[in-house]
C-alpha cells in the first residue's frame, strides 16, 4: 500500500492507508472474536468495527446488543493487534465508548442528516480527544456534511475525518446508495486537510460490486475504506446482503491497485487532474442514469404491449421537449445543445420500446 500524507489517520493505519473492517453488527461473542481473528491475518486491516446499536427504521428487527457488546470488543482489543470502532448515535453512546476504550467512533448518515443531533454529539464530545469519523448524510445536502464536521471543529475537536458512504437514490439505481463522486470530490477541495475514508459496502448494498467501488474510491485518492466482513454472512442479522466472509475480503485486499498519489507533480497539473477527475466522475453517473432510463423505457413498452398503446405519444413528447428546455436553461445550457440531447435520448427510447413490444408480440403469438 502506498505512503500518503500525514495527517492523524496515520496513527490507526498500516502505511498511512486505514483500513476499517468488521460486521455491520456485533451479534455474540464468538461472531465477533472469529471475524477479528480472521481479519488479523489480513495485511492492511488495522480496526476492527462492528456496530452496537443499530438505527432501524421500524422497531421489532434487530437493533443491536448494546453495552453488551463492549465486552466482546475489549477481548477482541486484548488478543489483537486491531483497535476498535463503533457507532453512535447519542452523548449515551459517546459517554460509552469513551468510558469502554473504544478508539474510534463514526457517527452513522442518519445522525448527519439532523443538526441537533450533531450538535448533542459535539457537546458530548467538547473537551476530549476522541478520534471521530463522520459519514454523509442520507441526502444530496453538502452542506448538511459540512455543517457536521464544523460543529465538532467547533467543540474543539482536531481528529475529525469524513467517510463517503453514498447518498439516497430517488429512483431505481443498481446500487443501494448512489456513489456522487462528485460530492465527495467537492468535500476535499473544501477541506482539503480533511481525512476522507469511503464505505463501498453501504453504497453498493451487495457484494459483487464492492470490489469496483473500493477501487473507484482508491483511485479518487482516499485516505481508507470501510468495509463490512461477517464470520458468516448469511447468517448476519442485519444487512447480511452486502457483507463479505473474511476470504472474499482476502481476494479484494489482493486486486487493489494502490496507483501512486499525484502530490510528486506540479500544483498546476494537479489542479487541471482534479478538473479531470471531477469530469470522469461525472460521466460515468450520466452513463449510469441513461442505463437506468432505458429500463424505465423498456417497462414502458411492455406496458404499452400488454394494453395495446402506440408508442410514439405525441402528446407526451411535447411535454418532455418543454418541460426539459425550461430546465436546460436554467441551468444554463444553451437551447441547440438541450434539444440535441433530449432528441437523441427520446430517439433511443423509441428503438428500445419497439425492441420490447415486437419480443412482446412474439411471445404472444407463441401463446395462441
Amino acid at each position: 500500500m502506498r505512503k500518503k500524507k500525514a495527517l492523524w489517520v496515520r496513527e490507526f493505519a498500516t502505511n498511512d492507508f486505514l483500513m476499517i473492517a468488521g460486521p455491520c453488527s456485533a451479534e455474540s461473542e464468538q461472531q465477533v472474536m472469529n471475524t477479528a481473528l480472521a481479519l488479523e491475518k489480513i495485511s492492511g486491516v488495522s480496526v476492527f468495527r462492528a456496530g452496537l446499536w443499530k438505527p432501524r427504521t421500524r422497531p421489532g428487527s434487530f437493533e443491536g446488543v448494546g453495552r453488551e457488546g463492549f465486552h466482546w470488543l475489549k477481548s477482541v482489543k486484548d488478543k489483537t493487534r486491531l483497535r476498535i470502532a463503533v457507532e453512535v448515535a447519542s452523548p449515551r453512546h459517546v459517554e460509552e465508548c469513551l468510558k469502554n476504550g473504544i478508539d474510534l467512533i463514526w457517527i452513522g448518515a442518519r445522525t448527519t442528516s439532523n443538526p441537533f443531533s450533531v450538535e448533542e454529539l459535539a457537546r458530548s464530545m467538547a473537551g476530549t480527544n476522541a478520534a471521530v469519523l463522520i459519514k454523509n448524510p442520507l441526502h444530496t445536502d453538502l452542506n448538511l456534511w459540512l455543517g457536521a464536521i464544523e460543529r465538532l471543529h467547533k467543540a474543539g475537536l482536531n481528529r475529525i475525518g469524513a467517510i463517503h458512504r453514498g447518498f439516497f437514490p430517488y429512483s431505481y439505481s443498481v446500487t443501494r446508495n448512489i456513489p456522487r463522486w462528485d460530492l465527495l470530490i467537492e468535500l476535499r477541495r473544501i477541506m482539503p486537510e480533511l481525512p476522507v475514508i469511503a464505505d463501498p459496502s453501504h453504497i453498493a448494498g451487495n457484494t459483487k460490486m464492492i470490489p469496483k467501488l473500493a477501487q473507484d474510491a482508491i483511485d479518487l485518492d482516499v485516505q481508507g475504506l470501510m468495509i463490512e466482513v461477517h464470520s458468516n454472512p448469511k447468517q448476519a442479522l442485519s444487512d447480511s446482503g452486502q457483507q463479505l466472509s473474511p476470504a472474499a475480503f482476502f481476494k479484494l485486499t489482493e486486486k487493489l491497485n494502490f496507483r501512486k498519489s499525484s502530490d510528486s507533480k506540479n500544483d498546476t497539473e494537479k489542479e487541471l487532474q482534479a478538473f479531470r477527475s471531477q469530469i470522469d466522475v461525472i460521466d460515468q453517473q450520466l452513463f449510469e442514469f441513461l442505463s437506468q432510463r432505458m429500463e424505465i423505457a423498456k417497462g414502458i413498452g411492455n406496458f404499452k404491449c400488454r394494453n395495446e398503446i402506440t408508442i410514439l405519444q405525441l402528446k407526451r413528447w411535447e411535454e418532455i421537449l418543454t418541460t426539459r428546455m425550461k430546465w436546460g436553461k436554467q441551468y444554463g445550457l444553451s437551447e441547440e445543445f438541450t434539444k440535441k440531447i433530449l432528441q437523441l435520448i427520446h430517439e433511443e427510447a423509441i428503438k428500445v420500446q419497439s425492441k420490447v413490444m415486437n419480443q412482446c408480440k412474439d411471445r404472444t403469438s407463441g401463446d395462441d
